[in-house]
């Protein structure tokens, strides 16, 4: 049995889909059950990390853990009550999603959160993996409704590039990291097979569409005061700022290629992802 955490989510819903299809027992962890698509094999049961009495029901009888949890400050303290209660239930192997540059870059904010889970992992005397994704396909989302209404791409990191990896590419990784021995005791950067900045997205998106789309830069601060004005607090504005610096100075100008190897295939383009959500981006 592995329980999934993070199952309405990007990568956590990809997995799910993938693990189910293999014919994977799996119990995936929401706040909200309802919300966990319906897939043979796949049992949605409710957890909070804040909880610890629902996360001790929900991995009891798991022998794997899929550790997943949404950005924040708060990774810290979810990762930590998680692995506990998969420790007390005997879970036997854990697979955490983590974030490129953990534990390499001190002055990367983001990696700040995950570190201190991935080092509990190490020391849990469970079976471990961590994976690293670099920037996400998947976040050119937020740009669909600008581009449906006319309006121009906030970019934040100028022309700095990533590695931008299809979200799909990574859950690959994730199920055979949780289906196998294979990648057990290694932590593996994934990033896609080439670093592009976001005008070289939003150009290749414009392709895509048949149209041409346009981005514009946004000072960091108007960043940071859009981020408090959409809710998120001032710890989570100040660690989105650090990285948008961050890229826009090239400190994530990074390809691996941890993710070929694992597939046995080059990871996806994002073009590739592109032609495959186009109609996220049209009315």
């Amino acid at each position: 049995m592995i329980l999934a955490t993070g199952a309405t989510g990007t990568i956590g819903g990809e997995t799910l889909r993938l693990l189910s299809a293999r014919g994977e027992r799996v119990r995936a962890m929401a706040r909200e059950p309802s919300r966990v698509p319906a897939l043979p094999g796949v049992e949605a049961v409710r957890g909070d990390f804040d909880d610890p009495a629902s996360l001790a029901e929900a991995v009891a009888g798991a022998d794997t853990l899929f550790l997943l949890s949404a950005p924040g400050p708060a990774i810290i303290r979810h990762d930590e009550a998680m692995l506990a209660a998969a420790r007390a239930a005997g879970v036997r192997k854990a697979v955490k999603l983590s974030a490129i540059g953990t534990g390499e870059r001190p002055d990367s904010k983001v990696t700040d959160w995950h570190l201190p889970g991935e080092e509990a992992l190490r020391s849990s005397g469970m079976e471990w993996t961590v994976l690293r994704p670099s920037s996400f396909a998947s976040n050119s989302l937020r740009w669909a409704a600008p581009i449906r209404s006319g309006h121009p791409i906030p970019n934040m990191t100028g022309t700095g590039t990533q590695g931008v990896i299809d979200p799909r590419d990574v859950a690959e990784v994730a199920v055979r990291a949780l289906t196998s021995g294979d990648l057990a005791g290694s932590a593996l950067t994934l990033t896609g097979p080439e670093l592009l900045s976001v005008p070289d997205m939003v150009a290749c998106l414009g392709e895509v569409l048949g149209r041409g789309l346009e981005a514009v830069d946004v000072p960091l601060e108007l960043y940071r005061q859009r981020l408090l004005a959409a809710g998120q607090d001032a710890g989570f504005a100040d660690t989105a700022v650090n990285g948008a610096e961050l890229v826009a100075r090239g400190g994530n100008a990074r390809l691996t290629p941890d993710a070929e190897k694992v597939l046995g295939r080059p990871p996806r383009t994002y073009g590739t992802w592109a032609r495959d959500h186009r109609a996220a981006f049209t009315a």
